[in-house]
């Protein structure tokens, strides 16, 4: 955790919000996003204030007047929509919120069935991991092209480039764009590249279209192929709301061809005025960093450990007898503490042993006193006897009994033998 003291930097409300927004704008920017409206407002202005929301979130929209003309479904409480537009943060509330650009209706056909099943499975696998994609070169000197000789994107990419930096090396690999057959051949070029090994960076792509046009770019084999390039891939498949599975997998997107041509050469002018910045930056830091080093100099030159060290030594001795002096006496009073702690701890404990050992030889003379007022006995005791036959059978009614048969009586003192006659019994033994 840093030291609060040690950040200078304080920022203000607005310059923090600022922040705020400027990362998201950058680190998440336009996206689509799927949810159910609520919470439809409708002011004089003419621009639209809704929520997108589903069981565990909700996300604040606004779409401007200007942006409506293109909505084909109703806005209004509780319909499932896709929308895409801008995460952003609107300052004076402090909430971040999505600038929206386009609204369909929720649905999922054939192709975007398709077309999210494969994202799943190439997340899944890690092809869209961020740790994977790899740096752009800062001035490539060799560029590869996989599109259309045809379509305007070639154009576009050619011209900026140019107009940059004419003398770039540039090698077209000519491909369908569209129609059955042409994601094998947008797989095929990309492989060629990476076996030649010649090209800096790739860029794979094409102008504007629908889904069905741009689907050789959602294909498994083009995804393959980009993933397994050793050269850096910039996507840059149709119109700047266009996603492809490619555009996931490549080292970068790119809204638009045009924009892939900017990202690769950057301008010849930028450079130039960067590194005369960077010149100066680094002369003035120069400067600065020897004039701090011999103001150091001529400080430590001047100071009273350099005038005087004997002192400093000294002083150094008397501070370290000084602490191990507290630190003994810290040490014998804590000795003292865990001492009379053990003693009151043995005290107490030779007590609750005695109260104990008390209440068990209590405990021990009322449970023998209960045991002996229910034994067979203290029964007897009471003037009640015990009669059996001879096989050990104790009797409860006469029917038990037969004529001439020899049964036993127990009293509390003594016992009886008696034989059984008709009605009567005929004592023959007392003992």
């Amino acid at each position: 955790m840093n030291n609060p003291s040690n950040l200078t930097k304080i920022y203000r409300v607005s310059e923090l919000t600022r922040l705020i927004k400027t990362t998201l704008e950058d680190e998440v920017g336009e996206i689509w996003v799927e949810g159910e409206i609520s919470n439809v407002r409708r002011p004089a202005s003419g621009h639209w204030y809704f929520t997108v929301k589903d069981e565990n979130a909700q996300l604040s929209a606004v779409m401007f007047r200007n942006n409506q003309r293109e909505v084909s479904c109703e806005l209004k409480e509780g319909i499932k929509v896709r929308i895409f537009g801008l995460i952003s943060v609107y300052e004076k509330s402090g909430q971040y919120q999505m600038t929206v650009r386009i609204i369909e209706p929720a649905g999922i056909g054939a192709l975007q069935a398709a077309f999210e099943a494969l994202k799943k499975k190439l997340a899944g696998e890690g092809l869209f991991d961020p740790a994977r994609k790899k740096a752009l070169p800062l001035l490539p000197q060799h560029v590869g092209i996989v599109t259309s000789p045809t379509g305007a994107a070639i154009h576009d990419i050619l011209n900026i480039i140019s107009r940059r930096f004419s003398n770039l090396h540039i090698v077209l690999f000519p491909v369908r764009v569209q129609g059955e057959g042409a994601a094998a051949e947008i797989a095929e070029a990309i492989d060629f590249f990476n076996a030649e090994g010649k090209m800096d960076v790739l860029i794979v792509g094409r102008g504007g279209g629908s889904l069905e046009d741009l689907w050789c770019f959602n294909e498994e084999v083009v995804a393959r192929a980009v993933a397994r390039s050793d050269i850096p891939v910039i996507s840059a498949v149709g119109h700047e709301t266009d996603f492809t599975i490619c555009d996931f997998v490549a080292d970068l997107r790119a809204p638009t061809p045009s924009a892939a041509a900017e990202l690769v050469v950057g301008r010849k002018t930028d450079f130039a005025a960067n590194l005369a910045n960077f010149a100066r930056r680094l002369t003035r830091a120069t400067r600065e960093h020897a004039r701090g080093l011999k103001a150091r100099l001529v400080s430590a030159k001047n100071s009273y450990v350099f005038r005087e060290p004997a002192n400093i030594a000294r002083q150094m001795r008397e501070r370290l007898d000084h602490i191990a002096s507290r630190l003994e006496h810290s040490l014998q009073n804590l000795l003292r503490e865990k001492q009379q702690t053990y003693d009151e701890f043995n005290l107490r404990l030779i007590h609750a042993i005695k109260a104990m050992a008390q209440l068990r030889k209590t405990d021990l003379k009322r449970l023998k006193a209960q045991i002996q007022s229910i034994s067979p006995v203290a029964v007897l005791e009471r003037g009640y006897s015990i009669t059996y036959r001879q096989d050990g059978c104790i009797l409860k009614t006469a029917a038990q009994t037969h004529a001439g048969e020899r049964i036993t009586t127990r009293l509390a003192a003594g016992m009886i033998d008696s034989d059984v006659v008709a009605g009567r019994l005929n004592s023959t033994k007392q003992e």
